[in-house]
């Protein structure tokens, strides 16, 4: 860590008990004010920016603000990696060191001061981008553009987060090792190391534009490819599109989660389409047939049978939507819902009278055996 031994809170303009949103706020309000490309040539706010960046880099890390908050200005210190008592102790040898060996000897450096692995950058976050389809989108399937906000490797520093010129320092607490000791009772504790947070080094001059994190939010033109046969819950994954690495360390993935929007005719199951379709009384009892058109464009015929009956289900083979990454199609599923005249003209109910003056009984059986269950039932 830099000499500079002002309290960090009065640096960031901020009480003790601040939240991390707080300082946050007040970091980029000051950084802002001081920025060197603002003050050109002002050696005091370059002096000040690198302070409140100083502070802010110790700050905003919940297990360093700890030990800030306990000791101070000591806890970064390499004193505080001797023989002292210090939270971070561990460097004499003695008693405590002896167990560390053994435990270090058993365990492959679990626990030793010297077996511990400095930690690499982080890998970038995955990230998820939800988008809507028509159903005839994901019937024929698209190719498309989206336009994201990703934080991606900082241009002016390659990534690396050290201004250009310059380079990562080891770390004068934990020497290159990314993890210290710490006693506790009869046992030597191995942590990382909360300086250089188990990297084994720091950045004394962050790069200007993207202060030490080796990224920028920038926006991000991608293309998509949507297959023929998608539907809601179908994940399409972008390699290397997700958010940037730590200071040059691999970009996570990019998920595209798929919304199939809902259709005025058609309701999905799979990759089967359902529909219902009215048919009048008489081609119920006639029998004829309908057009109902296809997602590809072209027109399934459907005969109905004479003496179909309303809730009646029709299948047309390999009419339904695509299978994903398969071939052939489903099938569509058409329900009959015959639909009763309302408005007659008065030679139709002419003839509607006359054809119940010589119905029987026997043109509508299901009628006819609920009726004599209903007898047999209540006794006539």
């Amino acid at each position: 860590m830099p000499s500079a031994q002002s309290d960090y809170y009065q640096t960031l303009e901020c009480p003790r008990d601040a939240d991390a949103a707080a300082l946050k706020s007040a970091y980029r309000k000051l950084a802002m004010k001081f920025h060197p490309d603002r003050n050109p040539g002002d050696a005091t706010c370059e002096a000040k920016f690198k302070a409140i960046n100083e502070a802010y880099d110790c700050l905003k890390d919940p297990q360093k603000r700890a030990a800030y908050d306990r000791f101070g200005h000591d806890a970064f210190t390499q004193g505080m990696n001797g023989g002292g008592g210090g939270p971070f102790g561990g460097g004499a040898r003695g008693d405590f060191a002896d167990i560390g060996d053994i435990f270090e000897t058993i365990f492959g450096g679990a626990f030793g001061g010297g077996g511990g692995q400095r930690q690499q950058n982080r890998r970038g976050a995955d990230l998820r981008y939800d988008m809507q389809v028509t159903l005839e989108e994901a019937f024929h399937g698209k190719s498309t553009e989206i336009e994201i906000e990703v934080s991606q490797a900082c241009d002016t520093c390659d990534g690396s987060g050290a201004k250009p010129g310059t380079s990562e320092r080891t770390c004068n607490l934990c020497k290159g090792m990314g993890s210290v000791r710490a006693k506790q009772g009869l046992f030597v504790i191995e942590r990382p190391c909360p300086t250089c947070n188990g990297r084994g080094s720091v950045i004394e001059d962050p790069c200007r534009d993207c202060r030490g994190e080796g990224r920028l939010d920038k926006a991000q033109t991608l293309k998509v490819d949507i297959p023929a046969g998608v539907d809601t819950g179908t994940r399409i994954r972008l390699s290397g599109k997700g958010e940037a690495g730590q200071r040059g360390a691999p970009p996570g993935d990019l998920y595209i989660f798929l919304h199939v929007a809902q259709h005025r005719v058609f309701e999905r199951e799979g990759t089967t389409l359902a529909t219902r379709i009215p048919v009048s009384f008489t081609t119920a009892a006639l029998g004829g047939c309908v057009e109902i058109p296809d997602l590809d464009g072209s027109t399934n015929r459907l005969d109905i049978p004479a003496g179909i009956q309303s809730g009646k289900q029709l299948r047309i083979r390999g009419a339904g939507m695509p299978v994903l990454q398969g071939r052939g199609r489903g099938d569509m599923v058409v329900e009959i819902a015959v639909e009763t005249p309302t408005k007659l003209s008065r030679r139709q109910k002419e003839i509607l009278e006359e054809f119940k003056a010589t119905e029987t009984g026997d043109e509508c059986p299901e009628s006819r055996g609920f009726i004599d269950k209903l007898k047999d039932v209540f006794g006539g």
